[in-house]
């Protein structure tokens, strides 16, 4: 069953006051947790699709066992989009459908993966970051590209990672989930640590360059885009 949402009461219109609120929950994120061990408990993949003729977003949560990464649980969401493009402010378009998928869910969802960016942000502030906050749950990011961050290219085994940074600072990792691929961009979003989500990424990676829980939350919300109502 899809969840049709609303844009909510409050939500930022405009880039200066997403800005604002970006500003007043930076300040809340936990970066000193490390968070659930890889491979125990459940992980869920969120990821987002859209379709601008109709002005609709769909989002995914995708609930894994994290030892068989065998799907225990799904949900589907479908809204307006609820705020313009603009790159550093995706997540403004993305959480209330995201939200409501997550909150559709049987079960608890345990750590939960994005498909995009948490301190790796230029304001430190992206979606896993930003989810983690207004949920209280574990998140990373694992992105497909560097956004604006510097890199060295990792050695071609699997499991090899370069630091993603920003000037000196290392908001990321450019890690190698398979032999000779290109990296995934992994960061840290909320109550988890940078060493323990590249854990997590290579656990969820046995076959594949990008994580199963974005694979499986890639398909079902383009699926849900599909079947939704105009």
């Amino acid at each position: 069953m899809t969840t049709t949402v609303g844009v909510p009461a409050g939500w930022p219109a405009t880039e200066e006051q997403a800005l604002a609120v970006q500003d007043e929950l930076r300040g809340r994120v936990v970066l000193d947790e490390p968070g659930p061990a890889p491979g125990t408990g459940r992980v869920t993949g969120v990821d987002v699709a859209y379709d601008d003729e109709r002005d609709l977003v769909a989002a995914a949560a995708v609930v894994l066992d994290a030892a068989t990464l065998e799907v225990v649980a799904e949900a589907t969401a479908v809204g307006r989009v609820s705020f313009p493009y603009v790159p550093g402010l995706l997540a403004f378009r993305e959480i209330p459908t995201v939200r409501a998928a997550l909150d559709a869910l049987p079960c608890a969802p345990g750590l939960v993966v994005c498909d995009g960016y948490g301190l790796a942000h230029p304001r430190r502030f992206g979606l896993a970051s930003h989810l983690g906050v207004l949920t209280g749950l574990p998140t990373i990011g694992v992105a497909k590209n560097p956004f604006t961050f510097a890199h060295a290219d990792p050695d071609a085994p699997r499991g090899s990672h370069a630091p993603l940074l920003a000037d000196a600072e290392e908001v990321g990792r450019a890690l190698r989930t398979r032999d000779d691929v290109k990296p995934v961009f992994v960061s840290v979003g909320h109550r988890v640590s940078l060493d323990n989500a590249c854990a997590h990424t290579l656990a969820l990676t046995p076959e594949y360059r990008l994580p199963e829980t974005t694979r499986r939350a890639d398909a079902l919300c383009r699926r849900a885009l599909r079947e939704a109502q105009a």
